[in-house]
């Protein structure tokens, strides 16, 4: 039986490696070197476009703990990484080159299958998994575009920070919807005259993250505009959208507050909240220099910091099953950064769930996703959860994690956790 995945990136390496060594074939079809995106500029199997980080190794963080389970469920993306590392610290840095000859190099020698040139139709064959990246385009766009019921496909990531709900100040924040429709929603940070002018004119002069070329070209849509941008318009401009006062009251005084920041629950539990309105391109310190200003959010600490940049990615909690496999579609499986995950370990993990998907469905058997306990598992409840409304990219962090967040003593109690849950899942699967 053979399994055929579409993008040699990091997501579609590791979706052909799961499949190869649970004894099936592969082939993966990649466009590159006969045809580059703005950002690659090699033909290597999963190139490392952006940093050549894939951060922290301590498993009390979100991005260690990820990278141990994907470990354990032999990841290649992570044997690779040990086997290239640079010196950097606890952070799991790699020489790109190093890094990207020895996934290739793996991959070939495992017997997998790498077919080179554009694919502008989506083969017959199934089990398929599709793991193009964030800048899929062309034709073979305009047909996952259809796959997806028209409209599934965005092509703009506009992303608002996030924060850790416990590092909110209840005591200056109050929980309220406007004019008090539909509960108490939102945490909304209120802000005197003072406070906002003050914020306005930080916001102005903050350093902005640099833009890749191929992302000047790219207007920004008037629903997605970086906050930042707004001020450019006018120090009050944001007081007329995502900062209004309009139908609050801050129950301190009993008065409507100048302005005021809202933040609106990214998870069912209410251990992550969005920055409404908040997506920005300012530098990541800067992001926390500035946005530390808010009444409330002085002790914040973030679970992911805003960007805006060109992107695309599938609307997966209406498309996908928890299986990763597109709804009324069988043996079709999406994979990697278009599902809508952030993070080259978080883009290979989801392959590794879709390859172990996929290997299930061509042995004739049920796939059960890895634990909620688990990030791995985690990650793939959150993009595949119908109930999302505004699905935005999320990164591997506590928050997801059931009784996540807190403090160290905490997060490594969760972390041994989710290692004991991984390993249970390994062990009982007939999957794996």
């Amino acid at each position: 039986m053979e399994i055929t995945v579409i993008g040699g990136g990091l997501a579609g390496c590791e979706a052909a490696w799961q499949a190869v060594r649970r004894g099936l074939r592969a082939v993966i079809y990649e466009m590159r070197p006969l045809k580059l995106t703005p950002a690659h500029r090699t033909g290597g199997l999963a190139e490392l476009v952006c940093s050549n980080s894939l951060k922290s190794e301590d498993i009390d963080n979100g991005a260690g703990l990820l990278k141990e389970e994907m470990r354990r469920m032999g990841s290649l993306v992570v044997e690779a990484a040990l086997g290239s590392r640079v010196p950097a610290g606890k952070t799991l840095a790699v020489d790109r080159e190093a890094f990207s000859h020895y996934i290739t190099g793996a991959l070939e020698a495992a017997g997998v299958e790498i077919r080179r040139g554009e694919v502008t139709s989506l083969p017959a064959a199934r089990p398929l998994v599709i793991a193009t990246g964030p800048l899929t385009a062309g034709a073979l766009a305009d047909e996952i575009r259809r796959l997806a019921g028209g409209g599934g496909l965005y092509f703009y990531d506009a992303v608002a920070p996030i924060v850790y709900g416990e590092t909110i100040d209840m005591d200056v924040a109050f929980a309220a919807s406007r004019y008090g429709r539909g509960g108490a929603d939102y945490i909304n940070c209120p802000m005197t005259r003072g406070e906002y002018e003050r914020f306005a004119v930080e916001l102005l002069n903050a350093r902005r993250a640099p833009l890749h070329d191929f992302d000047r070209e790219i207007p920004y849509y008037r629903g997605c505009m970086p906050i930042e941008a707004m001020v450019e318009r006018g120090l009050r401009t944001p007081l007329f959208g995502p900062l209004r006062p309009v139908g609050l009251t801050d129950p301190r005084t009993g008065e409507r507050p100048y302005a005021v920041v809202q933040l609106r629950r990214e998870d069912r539990e209410g251990r992550l909240f969005n920055m409404v309105g908040f997506q920005t391109r300012l530098a990541y310190d800067e992001q926390k220099r500035v946005f530390t200003m808010i009444p409330g959010l002085e002790r914040a600490r973030f679970a992911r910091l805003g960007k805006i940049h060109r992107n695309s990615y599938i609307d997966s909690p209406r498309l996908l099953t928890p299986a990763l496999e597109l709804r009324g579609a069988p043996g079709l499986f999406f994979a990697g950064q278009i599902t809508g995950v952030e993070g080259y370990c978080e883009s290979a993990a989801m392959g590794i769930v879709a390859g172990m998907s996929a290997a299930a469905f061509a042995a004739g058997a049920a796939f059960r996703p890895p634990p909620r306990e688990t990030m791995t598992g985690s990650l793939a409840a959150y993009i595949t959860d119908g109930s999302v409304k505004r699905f935005q990219p999320m990164n591997a962090n506590f928050g997801l994690l059931p009784g996540g967040g807190g403090g160290r003593k905490r997060r490594a109690h969760t972390a041994a956790r989710a290692l004991r849950a991984m390993e249970r899942w390994l062990e009982l699967s007939p999957c794996n």
